[in-house]
């Protein structure tokens, strides 16, 4: 969960130098560069593309940019339905083009044979020890009904009237965006896994905002298209914040993995979801702020489980100590299961 950010100085010094968020994510050759910036730190299984989930609101022209310490916002949000009608599914090769290139000069480096890299003492720089080599690569994107919470509201919102009172008065139309934006991320993802990834992730950051029979129709529902039209190889991830309440309608999505944050234990989520279902996440970004013997004991309670890929169950803050995230790492390495 967000493997790069702000804990990371090599992060905050090539943010500081490329001058903007949206430069790093625009940007192929620094794009690839953070996206292995955490791998050439810790010892972690998979890689994840430095990206945003609001590219595709972006490529559809709503103008996104990034306010420091306030997160994103639009210059142009939806107020109507002549503006939802006017918005077009984007071809990914076309105005997503720079996500393509990074994910393909990741998979460049990945594939490098640890041996062959460079060794070198600034682990800013590409080809630095190589811990990483034939890492996996993971890709993802908003999910639909997330996409359109920021682009009603225009950025984070504190009770989501705007779009609540869209869903409530006109169903239709939020379910026509809905449906634009699902093509959108199908389009989208697919173009990622020709691109390289080898599994993908759908943030439903915003679905727990929602009751479940409203979740099921304006959040699963399309995140459910979504899956089906996915290639049948590609294992899913589907996370969603607050989502205890629904686990058994994610489960019926054709997901693969369903990422759970820490307002439910794993045990409770492991009696709710089919034995075959992969559990993912659930500790407290929180704990990474206490100290490493503590940090060991919170891991112990959750990495002797199985079907369990131990994660965050949120994005990790940038107040997080580096030697926190490491002592994190190895307590998992000490106490998972052989695989």
């Amino acid at each position: 969960m967000r493997q790069a950010g702000r804990y990371l100085p090599e992060y905050r010094a090539l943010r500081a130098k490329a001058g903007d968020f949206l430069t790093l994510c625009k940007t192929p050759e620094l794009a690839c560069e953070i996206t292995l910036q955490p791998l050439n730190r810790f010892r972690l299984d998979a890689a994840i593309l430095f990206s945003d989930i609001l590219t595709i609101p972006d490529a559809m022209g709503l103008g996104l940019h990034f306010t420091e310490g306030e997160g994103p916002h639009f210059k142009r949000r939806l107020e109507s339905a002549a503006d939802i009608k006017a918005l077009c599914v984007p071809d990914p090769h076309e105005k997503l083009s720079y996500v393509m290139d990074a994910i393909r000069l990741i998979k460049q480096e990945l594939a490098i044979p640890s041996e062959d890299k460079d060794v070198r003492s600034d682990k800013s720089t590409l080809g630095a020890p190589g811990r990483y080599s034939k890492a996996p690569l993971i890709g993802f994107s908003g999910s639909p009904w997330t996409l359109a919470c920021y682009m009603i509201e225009g950025g984070k919102s504190q009770n989501f009237h705007r779009i609540k009172k869209w869903l409530y008065t006109e169903p239709a139309i939020l379910h026509h965006l809905l449906n634009t934006l699902a093509q959108s991320v199908i389009a989208y993802l697919i173009a990622q896994i020709e691109a390289g990834v080898d599994t993908v992730m759908i943030f439903d950051s915003w679905g727990g905002i929602l009751s479940p029979d409203i979740y099921q129709h304006f959040s699963l529902s399309y995140i459910k298209t979504i899956i089906e039209a996915l290639p049948k190889h590609i294992p899913v991830i589907v996370y969603t914040k607050n989502g205890g309440v629904g686990l058994e309608l994610m489960a019926q999505t054709g997901c693969r993995v369903i990422g759970i944050d820490w307002t439910i234990t794993l045990q409770e989520a492991r009696r709710r979801v089919p034995e075959t279902m992969i559990l993912q996440g659930n500790w407290d970004p929180a704990i990474l702020l206490s100290h490493p013997t503590q940090i060991e004991q919170e891991v112990k309670k959750i990495c002797p489980l199985s079907n369990h890929i131990a994660n965050l169950g949120h994005g990790i803050t940038p107040d997080i100590p580096v030697e926190n995230v490491e002592a994190f790492v190895e307590a998992i390495h000490r106490y998972s299961p052989s695989i």
